[in-house]
Parts: structure tokens; sequence; C-alpha cells
């Protein structure tokens, strides 16, 4: 089945319910909305597991930049897979990038795989459509949880207050960001303090998220904009991305 956004979503589950029902949906061909980090990350994990995937966005160099870092994570993972066998490493890298494409042109991919990006049930997916997603992410070797459409989902609707309260910790001068970090990592057992993960997500990503969260709920204390995190946006130290954040960065 195709998912590319939430109203595309509707009109594809109510028009396929019959045929989803009437037998299992085998998913073999992947294509991925997106080559930023979650879009390469399941671009690579579904090439890992024998799917061909196709990764989609609106830049060749953009796409260049997700297949490399594609790549580079491979060699990570064959290294400690494979470290008794560099050459079965190699071969593992080179047959799964084997499974990834890059297309600027998401309208001429999405007629040609079996499954495009995101699963949110909706009130107009069937369930069979919807058990078959769940199956794909199990056969991707990843434990899927069910979520309705509410923004954030699960992981995100608790991590960005998480971290936005973090900054506001710093802003008020109450802790530095090094503390607040190494509290986080050996108090919580995080592998990232706040400020460290805001830097890797990118801060760009993180004011995105606040602002569209912030429209919808401006009374929300949780969804308040941070004057720190607007300044450093404006100023283009977005994280290790550009090199500096609230960390600098070779």
């Amino acid at each position: 089945m195709a998912f590319v956004t939430r109203q595309f979503v509707r009109s594809v589950s109510s028009s396929s319910t019959a045929s989803a029902t009437a037998k299992k949906i085998v998913i073999k061909h992947v294509a991925v909305i997106g080559g930023g980090l979650m879009g390469a990350g399941i671009a690579q994990v579904a090439a890992a597991t024998g799917h061909t995937v196709v990764l989609v966005d609106q830049a060749e160099d953009i796409l260049a930049k997700s297949k490399k870092g594609i790549e580079e994570s491979l060699k990570k993972i064959a290294k400690k897979k494979f470290a008794e066998n560099p050459q079965a490493g190699s071969e593992f890298v080179e047959k799964t990038l084997s499974n990834v494409s890059t297309n600027t042109d998401a309208a001429s991919v999405v007629h040609s795989v079996d499954l495009v990006v995101e699963v949110i049930k909706t009130p107009m997916t069937s369930q069979k459509t919807f058990e078959s997603l769940l199956d794909f992410s199990k056969a991707l070797g990843k434990h899927p949880v069910t979520c309705k459409d509410t923004p954030g989902f699960i992981v995100n609707r608790l991590l960005v207050p998480y971290l936005m309260e973090a900054v506001r910790l710093y802003e008020r001068g109450d802790a530095s960001k090094e503390d607040i970090d190494i509290a986080m990592k050996l108090g919580a057992g995080y592998p990232m303090g706040p400020f460290e993960l805001l830097d890797y997500v990118g801060l760009d990503t993180t004011k995105f998220i606040m602002d569209g969260w912030h429209e919808m709920d401006t009374q929300n204390p949780l969804f308040q904009p941070s004057p720190s995190v607007n300044k450093m946006v404006a100023e283009k130290k977005l994280g290790k991305k550009t090199g500096e954040g609230f960390y600098k960065y070779k």
C-alpha cells in the first residue's frame, strides 16, 4: 500500500480496503520520502533486511549526502558484526548499498513500490493494511508500537518537551549545558545528554516542531518557543551538521 501524506492515506486506504482484505500484502519494494536522519535510517534498515529501497528527496546533493551517511553507518556496523571476517563485512556493505537507489521525482517512484513512509492509523485505514505495516516493521527486526494520529505520536511527544525543558533550565542559569548533559547520561542512563541530542537532531528541526505545536496550542507551557534556539537557528548554528550548535564541532 502507498502512504505519502495523511490526506493520501485516507484516500488510498478507503479505496483499497476490499483488495487489502482479500490477501496478505507482501512488501518487497519500499520508497522512503525524505533523506534526513530518520529517512536514511529507515532506508538503511530496509535495505539491510533484503528490501529494495528508493530514497527520495528534492535535490541530488541531499541524496548523495544521505547515501554517503548510510554507507558510513554500514561500515561501522560491519566493523563490529564482522570483526573476524572483514571480507564478509565488505560484502555486507556492498550488498546493502546495492539495494538502495535514489530519485528526486516522488510521483514516478510511488507507483512502482509496495510501501511509502508513515505508519499512522487514521479512521479510514483498513485493519488489514495496518497489520501488514506491523508485519513489515517486524520483518526489519523492529518492535512496532501503535499510536493514534496525535502530534508527536509517542516518542517525540515525550522527547521534545524534555529537550526544551533542558534548554529552559539552561536559559534560566540553573545549570550549565555540560552539567545537564552529564546528569542525564549518568543519572538517567541516557546515551546522549539533551544538548548533545539537540545538536545531533538539528536545532532547525527542533524549532520547526516546536513552532508547529505552539501554533496548534499556544497556551500549552510545554510548547513555548525558546529564545536561545530561535537565535541559534537565525545565526545558522544548527548543530553538528553546520559545525556549531550548543557545542562546537570540528
